[in-house]
């Protein structure tokens, strides 16, 4: 009889064409197998027990890099075949496909890439059926070279001949080349430097030497880069790039290294190791003080981003440097990564003094996805999802409806999902689309995938926020395609997306939310952001909030925490004492008569609080990028406590009343300044008094199921004191696939509906 095989899921561009082919020879089964629109389809001949033990096969072996979410055997017309083959692949069906995410060199590449006798001896740009760019690369389905932008590149013969011989490694490698047939480098400084290929590597790490910057094209788009010990080439590089403070990361030769510099765990190093290979952001020794400029790249922080070379190139570079060196996006500040060759020449250059471009295209800029893992429980907290992991998305017990939908998400950390035919999309992070660049990436990106796929959407999911770029472009969506609009509120998606990731929503027990950011736009009109919701029977129902304070000047109180501090602990006694010599007199006058009038827009955001917090502990007035006094709050805590382990004060207390909570932790704060108690003592108390707040919520609630969203849980040192405090008590999820930021809106907006609509 003859069977037809369709196998679906991530299938294409991880070698699973030959994986078919030499599995079908040694279980001497006739047919053939190609690639379509749907995934791999396989006709063979067979009898039952054949077949049964073929499939079995397939399950059990399939490539490291593939994941099959289906796979169907059905009984087909009769063929007579007479061998098998990999045949053309077929692209008129109606695509139902997940793509390959780009992967980090693998360890075979690693060796041919330092062995002398290999023809690939220190060719940048060596790949395999395992390794090398896959998403970031595609204009067309089904994978096939031809609609990558390798299909520019013409195969010599010996590259044919591996890519045709079933035993080679690179059968059927679409992205196969060597220096003969391959990618080409090129040196521009304001014009092209003539130089041999082979001394490229040479040559930039003699630029890192002089303490130049050099912006490198990678997979997703260009790295900036600089030796991490020169002060003075860190501060061109801020200055140049208009970064005054933000963390810039560094690209190791090594793991063993980075494990010398920092606390490496093995859970972070198994991070750093893996195929999508991210940067990971670890606590440093005192020690790397004397090998880099600390202050110049972490800020005051005390953890710094890390990772590992992920391109041959890279590997090269940085095992001649032998150091680690700055790594930071090719971007403008605020604006998105840069990937095209003539752009880095307009805009790169800005920046940094040399250019190392190459001629492969990339179709789809992506930045380096982004890790952390809290304290001792080691609850993973995605960054940023991006390069390596986006954009699939495989949950096979997650229900979705069957309508085509674009969810277009928030405004900061943009993210769009698309479901189309049964599969998730969640985009890579694409900016914050209230700079125009990004807007142009978000559309750019999401009209990639739109053409791709095939996509009419049926549905279109927004914020509830007017001002939105993507509600606005939501609704041109709708318009364009005539589908039917649903606006979902910004936190209510929050919540939705984390009980997304471990399918509570399809259950009946109840859940409580607890969504805490900076900010998003309430039902009610105010500004939300310290919220407390109930999951039960089918609908989000708000619970509780943190208590209402006036929200002034808009996005100015915002980018400085002390107008939060301010608005927040201006009735309490004694605050102004710690508050006016922050302000100008004349400051003072206006803002205060703002604070004094009826009807001001009111926030319960608890993002702003942890502003105010900074602003009067540790003077931090100013924030030169998002989160950035939060984040120096986190470190000054984490300072005391790691010093102090078993402390465990509070300015909340069990008999406490939480519509009070605000004035008792500002009294409390404002009373231990004035006792002149250690302040990162005031930062550890202040932390632990957030987490006794949710505890009191939670036992008022008398609900068990605890999930939490928000960027606020990014905050690595209130993940663990949740965890710690409440594990026993209740049961707790955080986001493990996807950011607590607003990257998961999109998606949460799509559960939102799917739970609706099921």
């Amino acid at each position: 009889m003859t069977y037809h095989i369709h196998i679906q899921g991530i299938v294409q561009g991880v070698g699973f064409r030959p994986f078919i082919y030499k599995l079908a020879i040694e279980h001497n089964i006739l047919g053939f197998v190609s690639n379509g629109n749907d995934g791999v389809n396989i006709i063979i001949n067979g009898n039952q027990e054949q077949i049964d033990d073929f499939v079995r096969s397939i399950k059990e072996n399939a490539p490291e890099m593939s994941h099959i979410t289906e796979l169907e055997v059905n009984p087909t017309a009769d063929k007579i075949f007479n061998s098998f083959k990999i045949v053309e692949s077929d692209s008129n069906a109606e695509p139902k496909l997940l793509f390959a995410p780009d992967f980090t060199i693998c360890e075979d590449c690693l060796n041919e890439l330092y062995s002398e006798k290999d023809k690939r001896f220190q060719y940048p740009f060596l790949t395999c059926t395992n390794c090398g760019p896959r998403f970031s690369i595609i204009s067309a389905l089904p994978y096939d070279r031809e609609n990558t932008t390798m299909g520019e590149f013409k195969m010599c013969p010996d590259c044919q001949q591996e890519y045709d011989e079933v035993l080679d490694r690179r059968y059927y490698s679409q992205t196969n080349s060597c220096p003969k047939c391959g990618i080409k480098m090129e040196v521009y400084d304001g014009e092209t430097v003539e130089i041999n290929q082979d001394k490229i590597v040479d040559y930039v790490v003699g630029q890192w030497k002089k303490g130049k910057i050099v912006s490198i094209k990678g997979i997703g788009g260009f790295l900036t880069t600089c030796d991490a010990n020169n002060k003075l080439a860190i501060e061109n590089l801020r200055h140049r790039k208009n970064r005054p403070d933000k963390p810039l990361a560094l690209m190791y030769p090594d793991i063993a290294m980075i494990s010398e510099d920092t606390f490496l765990t093995e859970i972070e190093a198994k991070e750093l190791k893996s195929k999508w290979s991210p940067i990971v952001l670890l606590k440093f020794r005192e020690s790397l003080r004397e090998k880099i400029y600390v202050d110049g790249i972490c800020h005051g922080l005390n953890r710094v981003g890390v990772m590992l070379p992920y391109t041959p190139l890279f590997d090269q570079l940085l095992k001649k440097f032998n150091a680690p060196v700055v790594a930071t996006s090719g971007n403008i500040s605020g604006s998105t990564i840069i990937f095209d060759n003539n752009k880095a020449k307009e805009e790169l250059m800005k920046i940094s003094d040399i250019l190392v471009l190459n001629n492969r295209d990339i179709v789809v800029p992506q930045d380096d996805s982004v890790i952390k893992y809290s304290g001792r429980s080691n609850q993973r907290i995605v960054i940023r999802r991006s390069r390596g992991i986006a954009p699939s998305y495989i949950d096979n017990n997650l229900k979705l409806p069957g309508k085509k939908i674009i969810a277009t998400g928030a405004m900061l950390k943009s993210v769009f999902t698309l479901i189309n035919n049964g599969q998730i999309y969640i985009s890579q992070f694409l900016g914050n689309t209230d700079v125009y660049d990004s807007q142009l990436n978000y559309t750019y990106t999401l009209g990639h995938f739109i053409k791709l796929l095939r996509v009419k959407p049926e549905i279109v999911l927004i914020d509830k926020h007017p001002a939105y770029f993507s509600h606005i472009y939501g609704m041109e969506l709708a318009q364009k395609y005539n589908a039917e609009i649903i606006s979902i509120q910004h936190h209510k998606a929050h919540f939705a997306a984390v009980m997304g990731e471990y399918n509570l929503h399809s259950h009946n027990d109840k859940v409580l939310g607890v969504i805490f950011d900076g900010t998003g736009y309430g039902d009610d009109g105010q500004i939300w952001g310290g919220e407390f919701f109930v999951f039960e029977n089918k609908e989000i129902v708000r619970h509780d909030h943190l208590p209402y304070f006036d929200f002034i000047l808009g996005d100015k109180m915002v980018r400085e925490p002390r107008i939060s501090a301010l608005s927040i602990s201006h009735t309490i006694e004694g605050a102004e004492k710690y508050l006016k010599n922050k302000f100008s007199d004349n400051e003072w006058k206006i803002y205060n008569k703002l604070l004094n009038e009826e009807n001001n827009l009111m926030s319960s955001s608890i993002g702003r609080v942890f502003d105010a917090v900074s602003s009067l502990l540790f003077d931090i007035d100013h924030q030169t990028y998002e989160g950035q006094a939060a984040m120096m709050l986190e470190t000054q805590a984490e300072c005391f406590l790691h010093k102090n382990e078993d402390y465990d004060k509070s300015y909340f207390k069990p008999n406490d009343n939480a519509d009070d909570i605000l004035k008792l932790i500002f009294t409390g704060v404002l009373y231990d300044l004035d006792n002149e108690t250690v302040r990162t003592e005031i930062a550890a108390k202040f932390h632990i008094s957030i987490v006794d707040y949710i505890a009191y919520v939670a036992r008022k609630a008398g609900i068990q199921k605890l999930a939490f969203s928000g960027g606020v849980f990014q905050n690595g040192l209130i993940v663990e004191l949740i965890y710690q405090k409440l594990k026993y008590e209740y049961q707790l999820f955080f986001h493990n696939r996807l950011s607590p930021n607003d990257e998961c809106i999109s998606f949460g907006q799509v559960v939102f509906v799917s739970n609706e609509r099921m």
